[in-house]
């Protein structure tokens, strides 16, 4: 198949290397890279199947500026909620793609060890199962494709694991031990899955890759930049002192502000999400400890 994979970091490299396996790849991102199969926009859109790899802050401005529709089936690889209006992508990309040819792709992956060819489990979920299956045919034998038509509770988890990483990180930063950080992570699938209920999600999307698969991925590795924004707040830097020095996008900071801004909205107990907003408030992560462990 000819597939486009749009968004050329290391997620989007690595899928192209990945998908590139068993099928003819082609790549875009704004910057031009010298890079093999690099086309322009034009010729990117042309391609019958497209991978996304857009920072979720950015897709909707990229989607109004630079999208043309032309019937293109569209596998979404980025995770997170958009901070200005807390829509999930699926909302943001009905606004120019139909149901029918839109899915969304869960599960751990880390960049690095995808591009090492190291074997992993994803899912991709679609309302379409034809198009979940399709696109799941694409993938190399190292990884191993599920399909699901939980689009929601993939959404909610892809975006929520992110801030439960950072409150991981903080953990790790504080040397609280292996103890703390478990009750952590097991609290905060529960309360992924406690806000994912709020919008529809199935409960086994948070049990599986998509939730704790994922969540356990990211809440345990330096590999991971939402792990390394909490090592930063445990150390007492600063939001904008993290962001400069990680130099990459972690979703999970613009994510956080999503929740806090929903659960405020719709008066939501999520006592984690809110703490992580707080610390990149600039809260004394201290206080936020005791804070968490009273509520």
């Amino acid at each position: 198949m000819s597939i486009g994979v749009i968004g050329a970091g290391k997620w989007g490299s690595a899928l192209a290397y990945a998908l590139s396996k068993n099928n003819s790849v082609y790549i875009y991102s704004r910057h031009s890279r010298d890079i093999e199969n690099f086309v322009s926009l034009e010729e990117i859109l042309k391609c019958e199947y497209l991978v996304i790899t857009i920072p979720a802050q950015q897709i909707a401005s990229w989607l109004k500026e630079n999208f043309v529709f032309k019937n293109q089936k569209i596998l979404v690889a980025s995770k997170g909620i958009e901070a200005s209006s807390g829509k999930f992508l699926n909302e943001i990309y009905a606004e120019f793609v139909s149901d029918a040819n839109i899915a969304f792709l869960s599960g751990p992956s880390f960049a690095t060890e995808v591009k090492k060819s190291l074997p992993t489990a994803l899912v991709v979920n679609s309302y379409n199962e034809e198009l979940s299956k399709e696109f799941a045919s694409f993938f190399p034998d190292f990884i191993k494709t599920y399909t699901s038509t939980d689009v929601v509770g993939a959404e909610v988890a892809g975006a929520y694991k992110n801030v439960i990483a950072i409150a991981a990180g903080v953990c790790e930063g504080l040397a609280l031990g292996k103890n703390a950080a478990a009750a952590l992570i097991s609290r905060g699938l529960v309360e992924m899955l406690r806000f994912g209920k709020v919008y529809g999600a199935k409960e086994e999307s948070f049990v599986g890759l998509s939730g704790a698969g994922d969540l356990f991925l990211t809440a345990s590795s330096t590999m991971s930049r939402n792990f390394r924004v909490g090592l930063g707040l445990a150390y007492g830097k600063t939001k904008e002192q993290i962001v400069e020095e990680i130099g990459e996008v972690a979703e999970g900071i613009e994510t956080a502000y999503a929740l806090y801004k929903i659960a405020k909205e719709k008066e939501l107990y999520l006592p984690i999400a809110k703490e992580v907003y707080e610390l990149l408030e600039g809260k004394n992560p201290h206080v936020s400890l005791k804070d968490l462990l009273s509520n």
